[in-house]
């Protein structure tokens, strides 16, 4: 019989060589230095937000530019719920963009600006200039920095174009509110002083322009540097140009699209209606639907990854089709919830996310993909799933029994047929392995020989 401990070694780990981690491994290094890190940058921002505003200004902007943020967080969690991921990676994205982006933003462009009025002597040209050029440069590096931060550290809750575009798109609204808070405090100063009051004040056309016509106007951009990064992270690591570059492509794209937004005012009296319907309206529709597609692909990876770990007695026949499915999936909640309470439904909804993750994994492992962690993570994994059967094979039942038919026995994935004898085939005995409390298995040879996670 073999034997194999719970969790296998990675071939880099350290373990059982009594090592203890770097200081800047530790976990409150590595959650507290980057909050330090946030809240300064908040302290400093809001500082100068309001030097700029005015207390009664930078009130009057903040009440007015949190009104679209719930929106369009709450648009780009829709996106997410197939795979969702932590909610801190999320605030992270969040508080980079409304601090640290903002704040890097500000103090760049004022310093480009200033330093082109003083070289060219023209200060309309400079204001020109920076705003078409250097502010692009640097607010698009500036937020796709926690893109890169988020790709690099948290590279588990970051698998695809979706993940991408959602880190990017938070990021951005982030942003976005801060750049709206000085903006609309702003233009409630110079009504102050004018005495501009109703529709007719500079706040008023403030806000109808960058709130309510383009609120989606930075994360539109951002979120191209995002789909670069989404690709990167579905490129094979051996392809190392091609997973530089595309994020570097993306980068350049939002920089291109945000020049031209923000040069739209200098194209004529109509240069930004102009810009806004033919560019920035057809950019969002497709990467709309670019996105929603991408959605609808993942829950199709659900539906044809998952029949290998149903065929071998990891998850029930209809799971599959339950999982690949966001209406089965809801009603699988809330029956949970109803049935046995929040503490079900939660674990409903971390079974769903689990098997998600796993199907993903899968996916990238037969498409030469997977890391070299690919086994400690699929056990991982499979062991979560197993943790919460209990509470959520009856919700996923009555989802399926609610939704959609009992699938047959066999199914079939590209053509490869998977049968109730399938086995995994990945060379690790799994069909023998003591520390599974897993059901029978079929032959540990796989039906499936062309896959291997390792192969180059």
């Amino acid at each position: 019989m073999a034997t194999c401990p719970p969790y296998p070694t990675r071939p880099d780990s350290n373990a059982g060589e009594g090592r203890h981690p770097h200081w800047w491994q530790r976990r409150w290094v590595r959650y507290g230095a980057p909050a330090m890190l946030l809240a300064l940058s908040g302290l400093v921002i809001l500082a100068l937000v309001r030097q700029q505003t005015g207390t009664e200004g930078f009130l009057v902007g903040l009440g007015l530019a949190v009104l679209p943020v719930p929106l369009l967080v709450a648009a780009f969690r829709w996106l997410d719920r197939v795979e969702p991921g932590p909610w801190r990676n999320m605030i992270f994205a969040f508080a980079w963009g409304a601090c640290a982006a903002a704040l890097i933003a500000i103090v760049a462009n004022s310093f480009a600006t200033r330093w082109i009025a003083t070289a060219t002597a023209d200060p309309n040209s400079a204001d020109t200039l920076g705003a078409t050029l250097i502010a692009p440069i640097v607010e698009e590096s500036a937020k796709a920095a926690a893109v890169l931060l988020v790709f690099l550290f948290r590279r588990r809750d970051f698998t695809g174009i979706v993940d991408g575009v959602v880190i990017a798109g938070v990021t951005a609204t982030g942003f976005a509110f801060t750049e709206n808070i000085l903006y609309l405090g702003t233009a409630f100063g110079t009504d102050q002083l004018s005495g501009g009051r109703g529709l007719a004040s500079v706040t008023a056309a403030t806000f109808f322009v960058r709130v309510v016509m383009s609120p989606f106007a930075h994360p539109l951009f951002t979120v191209l540097t995002g789909i670069g990064f989404g690709i990167a992270a579905l490129t094979a690591e051996r392809r190392r140009a091609r997973r530089v570059l595309m994020p570097l492509g993306g980068l350049l794209l939002a920089m291109g699209m945000h020049s031209m937004w923000n040069g739209s005012s200098s194209f004529g009296e109509y240069g930004f209606f102009a810009v806004y319907a033919s560019l920035m309206a057809p950019a969002f529709a497709l990467l709309t639907w670019l996105v929603i597609w991408t959605r609808q692909r993942e829950l199709r990876t659900v539906r044809e990854e998952l029949p290998a770990y149903a065929a071998t007695g990891w998850l029930t026949p209809a799971e599959p089709f339950v999982l690949g499915s966001m209406r089965a999936r809801r009603l699988a909640r809330q029956y949970a919830r109803q049935h046995f309470g929040k503490a079900a439904a939660r674990s409903v909804a971390e079974y769903e996310a689990y098997a998600t993750s796993l199907a993903f994994l899968r996916h990238r492992g037969r498409r030469g993909r997977a890391g070299a962690d690919f086994v400690v993570r699929e056990r991982e994994l499979l062991s979560a799933l197993w943790a919460r059967r209990a509470v959520a094979r009856p919700a996923l039942a009555h989802a399926a029994r609610t939704t959609a038919p009992m699938p047959s026995p066999v199914w079939s994935d590209h053509g490869h047929g998977y049968g109730y004898g399938y086995g995994y085939g990945y060379g690790y005995g799994y069909g023998h392995v003591p520390w599974y409390p897993a059901p029978r298995y079929g032959p540990t040879t796989s039906s499936y020989s062309a896959y291997n996670p390792y192969r180059p």
